[in-house]
This record gives C-alpha cells, sequence and structure tokens, in this order.
C-alpha cells in the first residue's frame, strides 16, 4: 500500500503519516547496549574485550536509569510526562523500559559468569572465591585487611539512635545482619565498599597467571573484625542508582558557576530509581531497603553477583596483548608529515596551502589538533586564540597550551561549557584555572548548551591578519580521541574564518545571530538548512534529478527530520542513515521508507562524527560538525556544521560510507520491525570486514603530499 503524503506538519501529529513510524526513543537506546552487549558475548571477540564490552553496557546502563528513566518518572510523577511520539502512553513507556532493561542486565550477568570468568580462568586469569584461597593466601590476606582495608571502612548502625545512613548514588553495599549478645537482639548495619581500593584485589601471582579477589567478598570475610561480639547472621551486596540530572534556571541566576556547583551538590541528593540486590538477599532484608529508601517492587533488580560489572575496567591493565584487540598505532596525517624525523612540521604553512581533513583515533590527535595549538601557544606571530571547550581530559595538554598562550601575553578566549553532563565539575575546575591565569573566560548562551567544536587562531603573517581554524565532531580531549572516532577541518578559509569570528563574537558578546556563507549553526539555522537539503532531493527524484541522502549521527530521533525523510524517500531518493545509538526511524516501510537502510557499527571504536551529504544534482554538498538529530541539537545547542569543498576529502568521506554500508562489512541492519539484526559472518561462516580495522589500513596507507599546489 502507498501512503499518500502532502506537506506535513511536523513531528507526531502530522495527520498523513501513521504514528507508528516512529522507534520509542529509550527502547532504541536499550538496543544501542545491546548491541554492546552482543559484542561482550561474541566468543570472536578476544576475551579482554569481552569483559571491557561488559563494563561499557554496565557503565551505560547506570547513565540511563540516572538520566533517562530519572526524567521520565519525575515527569510522569509531576503530571508532565506525555505519550511518546508512537503513541505510548508515559507509564507504560516506563514499564516497558524497565522490564526490557531488566532482561538486558540478567543476560548480561550470565554472560559473565557462565562464559566470561570460566574463560578467563582458563587463561590464567582468575576471580577467586575465599574457598579457593590456600591456608597462607587467607592469612596473607587477613593481614593485608587489617593494614590496608579496615581503616577504611565506615559501619553504619541501623537502631532507634541510629537513624537508616544516606546510602549515595552507584556505591556498592554490604548489608549485615548480625546478633548482639547484649540486648539478644538482631541488628541491621550497612557497610558501604571503598570506592578508592581496588574493586579487583591482586593476589601473588606467578608463571604469567593473575588472581583477583573481589573486595567486598574479601571484606565480607572479615565482618568478625569489624563487628566484635557480634555474631554475624547474614550479608547481602546491594546497589543504588540516583535521579542525577540537573535542572538549572539560568536566567534566574546571576552566576552559573556558582548555581551549577550547588546544583552538583544537590545530585548526590537525588531520589532513588533502581535498587539492585544479590540473589541471595533475605526478604527482610529487602523490606528493610525498600522500606528506607522507597523504592517499590519494579525498581528492584535481583541478580546473581557480583553486581557492578563496570569494576571489570581494571582488567583491561593486564598485560595479555593475545587476549586484546590487534594494536592500532595513530599515524601523523598525511599533510603534517615532514620529510624527516626530527624535523619539525610546518602546519599553518601546510593548512595554507590546501585544507586538511583529519580522522581519529586513525590519524593523531597529538600530531594534529593538539600540536596546532601549541605550536600556535609558542608561535610569536599568533596574536589571539579562540576556543570552544566541552568535554577534555584530566591533564589537559589543551588547556595547559591555553595558559601559555595567555601566559605569554596573547589574548585567549576559550568557552567552557560547565553544564556537559558528569563532566560539569572537572570543567569547573578548568574554568577556575584558566581564569587565574588570564584567559578570557565565558559560559555560552543562556539557556543554550555550546557542543559545537571550534578552535580559532589568528596570526600576523605579512603586516595582514590570518585566520586558522579547526572545526571538528568531536572534542578536544586527547585521552578519548584514542577510541573516539571523529573528523576535524583545519582550514584558513576567508569565508569560514570569518563565520567562525562572528559565531565567536556572538558566543562571548552580544551580537544578533545571523545567517553564515559556509557553517549551518543552530538554533537558529541548522534545523531549515538541513530540511531545504533534505527536500530539494526530494524535488530532484521527481524531476528525475541525481538524487541521495547520506547521514551518519549517534543518533536520529528528531520527528521533523524524520518525517522529511520519510518525504525523501516517498519520492525515490536513496537514504542510507549511519547511526551509532538511536534511531527512532524505521527503514524499509511498503510506502513509507522503502528506500531507506540503516546500519550501524559498534566496535572496538566509539563512532562519534556526524556527517551530512546530499548529491544536489550533481554538485555534491557534504557537511562534518557536532549536531546529532534530536531536539536538544537542534533547538537548544549551539551547534555547527561547516561544508567540506575539497573533492578529495569528499571522496574519503564517499569511500567510507561504501565501507559501512557494504555487505560484506560487519554492521547492525535496522529493520522495519525496529529490530536491530548482527550481521557479522557471510553464508560460509567466514567474519566479515571490521570497519575499524579496514580504515586503520586505508588510512596509514596514505602517502605524504610531495608538491606544494
Amino acid at each position: 500500500m502507498t501512503i499518500e503524503l502532502r506537506a506535513p506538519e511536523a513531528g507526531a501529529d502530522s495527520p498523513d503519516m501513521p504514528r507508528s513510524r516512529f522507534v520509542d526513543r529509550e527502547l532504541s537506546w536499550l538496543a544501542f547496549n545491546q548491541r554492546v552487549l552482543e559484542l561482550g558475548e561474541d566468543p570472536s571477540t578476544p576475551l579482554l574485550e569481552r569483559a571491557n564490552f561488559l563494563a561499557i553496557f554496565s557503565s551505560n546502563l547506570d547513565e540511563f536509569f540516572m538520566v533517562r528513566v530519572a526524567g521520565l518518572k519525575r515527569r510522569i510523577a509531576t503530571g508532565l510526562a506525555v505519550p511518546t511520539p508512537a503513541g505510548v502512553p508515559p507509564q507504560v513507556a516506563l514499564d516497558t523500559i524497565r522490564s526490557k532493561a531488566y532482561e538486558l542486565q540478567k543476560r548480561h550477568a550470565a554472560i559473565f559468569n557462565d562464559s566470561v570468568r570460566p574463560e578467563l580462568a582458563d587463561q590464567g586469569i582468575h576471580i577467586v572465591s575465599w574457598d579457593e584461597l590456600s591456608d597462607a593466601e587467607r592469612v596473607e590476606l587477613g593481614d593485608l585487611f587489617d593494614e590496608q582495608i579496615f581503616p577504611v571502612l565506615m559501619p553504619l548502625a541501623v537502631d532507634p539512635v541510629h537513624p537508616f545512613p544516606y546510602i549515595s548514588g552507584l556505591s556498592l553495599n554490604i548489608s549485615v545482619r548480625v546478633y548482639n549478645p547484649r540486648s539478644e537482639k538482631e541488628e541491621f548495619a550497612r557497610l558501604k565498599v571503598p570506592p578508592v581500593l581496588p574493586r579487583f584485589y591482586p593476589l601473588q601471582s606467578d608463571h604469567g597467571k593473575a588472581r583477583f579477589i573481589l573486595l567486598e567478598d574479601l571484606i565480607a570475610q572479615h565482618l568478625g573484625h569489624v563487628f566484635p561480639g557480634m555474631k554475624i547472621l547474614d550479608h547481602h551486596a546491594f546497589r543504588l542508582t540516583r535521579n542525577e540530572d540537573m535542572t538549572i534556571e539560568e536566567d534566574e541566576t546571576e552566576n552559573l558557576l556558582q548555581a551549577l556547583e550547588k546544583e552538583l551538590l544537590r545530585r548526590r541528593f537525588g531520589p532513588p530509581i533502581r535498587l539492585e540486590v544479590s540473589n541471595d538477599m533475605d526478604d527482610e532484608t529487602l523490606e528493610l531497603l525498600m522500606t528506607e529508601l522507597d523504592i517499590t517492587h519494579n525498581e528492584v533488580y535481583v541478580l546473581p553477583g557480583p553486581l557492578d560489572l563496570g569494576g571489570l575496567f581494571a582488567l583491561g591493565a593486564i598485560n595479555r596483548p593475545d587476549l586484546k584487540y590487534p594494536t592500532h598505532v595513530p599515524v601523523t596525517a598525511a599533510a603534517f608529515r615532514t620529510s624527516e624525523s626530527d624535523e619539525k612540521p610546518d602546519m599553518f604553512g601546510a593548512i595554507a596551502r590546501r585544507d586538511v581533513l583529519v580522522q581519529h583515533p586513525y590519524e593523531a590527535f597529538s600530531t594534529s589538533v593538539q600540536a596546532f595549538l601549541e605550536v600556535a601557544a609558542a608561535d610569536p606571530n599568533v596574536l589571539a586564540i579562540k576556543q570552544t571547550l566541552y568535554r577534555t581530559s584530566g591533564d589537559s595538554p589543551i588547556v595547559n597550551a591555553l595558559i601559555k598562550a595567555a601566559e605569554s601575553g596573547k589574548q585567549v578566549l576559550v568557552l567552557v561549557e560547565i553544564k556537559a553532563r558528569f563532566d560539569e565539575q572537572n570543567n569547573i575546575v578548568w574554568a577556575r584555572k584558566l581564569e587565574k591565569a588570564g584567559v578570557h573566560v565565558v559560559y555560552g548562551t543562556v539557556g543554550l548548551k555550546t557542543h559545537c567544536k571550534l578552535l580559532q587562531v589568528i596570526r600576523k603573517e605579512d603586516n595582514e591578519l590570518k585566520m586558522y581554524n579547526h572545526i571538528g565532531t568531536g572534542n578536544y580531549n586527547p585521552k578519548t580521541s584514542r577510541i573516539y572516532e571523529d573528523l576535524g577541518l583545519f582550514t584558513c578559509n576567508e569565508k569560514i574564518s570569518r563565520d567562525i569570528t562572528r559565531l565567536f563574537n556572538q558566543l562571548s558578546g552580544y551580537a544578533i545571530e545571523r545567517k553564515f556563507t559556509r557553517l549551518l549553526v543552530a538554533p537558529m539555522h541548522l534545523r531549515p538548512g538541513l530540511l531545504n537539503l533534505i527536500d530539494k532531493e526530494r524535488k530532484n527524484a521527481l524531476d528525475g534529478k541525481p538524487s541521495r541522502i547520506r547521514i551518519k549521527v549517534n543518533s536520529m530521533v528528531d520527528e521533523e527530520i524524520i518525517d522529511a525523510l520519510y518525504r525523501a524517500s516517498q519520492a525515490g531518493v536513496p537514504v542510507d542513515i549511519w547511526v551509532r545509538g538511536i534511531c527512532g526511524l524505521r527503514p524499509g516501510v511498503p510506502g513509507l521508507s522503502e528506500t531507506i537502510r540503516v546500519r550501524s557499527v559498534v566496535g572496538r571504536y566509539l563512532e562519534h562524527s556526524r556527517i551530512f551529504c546530499f548529491a544536489n544534482d550533481g554538485d555534491e554538498r557534504v557537511f562534518i560538525g557536532s549536531a546529532d538529530m534530536m531536539h536538544r541539537n537542534l533547538d537548544r545547542r549551539i551547534e555547527a556544521l561547516v561544508r567540506i569543498i575539497d573533492e578529495h576529502h569528499a571522496a574519503d568521506i564517499a569511500a567510507m560510507f561504501d565501507l559501512a554500508m557494504d555487505d560484506t562489512t560487519a554492521t547492525w541492519h535496522l529493520g522495519s520491525d525496529a529490530e536491530w539484526v548482527r550481521h557479522a559472518r557471510d553464508e560460509n561462516g567466514q567474519r566479515l570486514t571490521d570497519l575499524h580495522d579496514e580504515m586503520m589500513r586505508r588510512i596509514s596507507k596514505r602517502r605524504r603530499p610531495t608538491t606544494l599546489a
């Protein structure tokens, strides 16, 4: 059946499209985390990488509950919740999310206990129980407990004199029931597993083997030391997740920095939203926890131990390269290479000759973005540096270079986004440090997060000012650049330079937003710009002209963009969507989205770049930038896309898309039923091409330019 379409209203209320055309956002996110879990489940994934994927799954799910589930629960409680774009009532949506999350958590625990843990033991990496230790090891661990663990523990009793203690979010705890011979009563106590100590406590190992005992197991075996004179009746592990989403009324707050610091303090005391308990916990203890924490049965997740498998990240430090992915060594971008190993690259000269497009982690962040900023900070001809900082690493060479530039007398402007979720405290610290060094620090626009990735260097050359720019898809973070796939454009193009200068003026001053020449900027112009580009492809297809749309994003949930893509598909436009995480679009639906394909790549690197390609009747338009197709990115953030002009760069991006959409590449395919199906092997059982390995191979073969043309 063909669905007749006219120019529709945007979003879920469009009267001429079925509401079922949208996939629930939260369930789609859980499907993404399931794809992560499937890599941990796959026996062909290197074993320590499987453990790492299990840790990523756990960490992802924690954030999902702290933000997404907490937000939905809060909206339901306040009466502000509305049906999902697919028309599902809020409470039904919440119950479905909880059920799916519970199912995935049980699967997660089973993969670790039934597969990964025993296979680690087969490889000489043992996570042992107390019963598996020798008498000598028990004595040694007893001494270690007394010296290194016991002084850190803080048991908290619960009785008429001692009220039930505050349980911090994501803390791992031990509930302890004891018999007090003096009062002849049973008592309850809570013991927090100290997060400052290793979760996997290393034991003496030899012959290349590694042995660990879980910290909570070690503590549990010495509860008699913690509660002397008491009879230990029972103990169980539990873990609480709290609402850690934040709301700040910026227009009512004179000092955003101080308001955020107060909000971070409040976050620690957010209401509980999930209680994880070990499956051996008795009913009496569980009822006590539920009562004291004001948790319902629907919010209790009974799981086989160990709880909090995020601790598996620690196993990545084990020196077993045979159990990890083969090493990939990032290369220096071809344009920034020198003919001699000890020769310093002329980065300004390379950018002046031709735009440079780099792709991390295949091309090194340290010899491109970081080196560019460090060279600029030390160059006496550089007069000013402007940069946005959304997230950066702890001991950041980026921040250090900015401080060095300011201390050398350069004008330095940094827009620090202190509202970057879960990095707020870190960003506050850096903001204070930058201000003390004389950097002009601003916090963006009221009501909008500044998410764009921009760096501008103003340099004096031949008595004229020349601007060198970097526009990226990822954060200026040296650590995450090793595992996040991102693109960055270096250019001194005059039109882009003027656009970026105006945008920085807008962010730091009172400039009124205006249209830009080579940038698409949210929140005013990005959405209409993309809708116009999509609709132009629709019109070209109807007129028999070449048409195609290719989009790569982390998330595709904006209903207006999705509806525009549906209309383009109706007109016959081939549409390829490459999405890492959430996708609210249904591909391959007869009469609606027959020409749309959706693929997802999940693997050793986190796909993070955002790319938008339009055939445009043979005059292709290619953009890269910071924006996902979500309401917040299009309407509540400062985002920027830059158009790629160099045909070689456009060809490289097209080749990457060809690889990702090829049926011989290992990907997940989204079906019209909203189910993701993994395609990892061909009909003969042979593994399909790994996109990350192939991209590393291709990029490492690029040659240094031999001419200055």
